[in-house]
Order: structure tokens, then sequence, then C-alpha cells
């Protein structure tokens, strides 16, 4: 059984970029939202982080009950845009959609992960 396309708003996307551009060399964390019943992404929910060249870390009981709440987003100055083995551990707690942007930090350099790290097939939509 083929995954949806998961569609993501270009707005949405560009955000998520210069968040990351703003922090490197540190890297960028958030949560990612779906304001509307058809689970475009839409939202960037900023929880408290800490952010580190190497990581970016979260208290999972900051993150709001919140339906609208998709998954996650962060960045990796590194240049992999791969899940890491911590990444991997974080992602069933955060959602089903997990998107990672790596340097330079372009819609180009994006990829979008199941919770099982399983990549998934997406668009930008305006």
């Amino acid at each position: 059984m083929a995954e949806k396309c998961v569609k993501i708003k270009r707005a949405t996307l560009e955000a998520i970029s210069k968040a990351a551009k703003n922090l490197y060399p540190n890297e960028f964390f958030a949560l990612l939202g779906s304001t509307k019943k058809n689970s475009i992404i839409d939202e960037i929910v900023m929880i408290p982080s800490l952010y580190g060249k190497e990581h970016a870390s979260f208290r999972l009981d900051l993150v709001p009950v919140d339906f609208s709440i998709k998954g996650s987003v962060h960045s990796h100055p590194s240049g992999s845009n791969f899940p890491s083995r911590a990444d991997l551990r974080v992602f069933p707690k955060t959602g089903e959609i997990h998107l990672i942007i790596s340097y330079p930090f372009t819609i180009n350099n994006a990829r979008l992960f199941d919770s099982k790290g399983r990549e998934l097939e997406w668009q930008t939509i305006d």
C-alpha cells in the first residue's frame, strides 16, 4: 500500500528555512501543525527548547495537548538530512511526520520521514 503524499505550505517551509538559518550553527527544533482538517502542514509550533551545535533538546512535558500537532521539524547543520539514532528515538514521541532540513537550509535540503524513520513523499503547495 502506497503512503499518501504529505502536503506542506510553501510559506511554512520558508519559515522553517529562515529559522534554521537564523540559529545556524546550532540546530533548530519545533513542532509541525495543521490548522485545518485537511492535514496540510501549515504551522510551526514553537516550544521551549535548547539549541546546540550537535543537538536540540526539549522537554516532552512542555509539548501542548494539541491535536493539530502532526510531528516535528529540526535542522541538521552538519549537512545530512537523514535521521540520527537520537532522532529515531524521539520521532514516535512527537507525532507521525518529521521534517529534517540540512545545511544550507533550502527547501531542496529537506526530507520528510514517518515516526519509524521511513522517508515519505511530500510536496509544497501555495
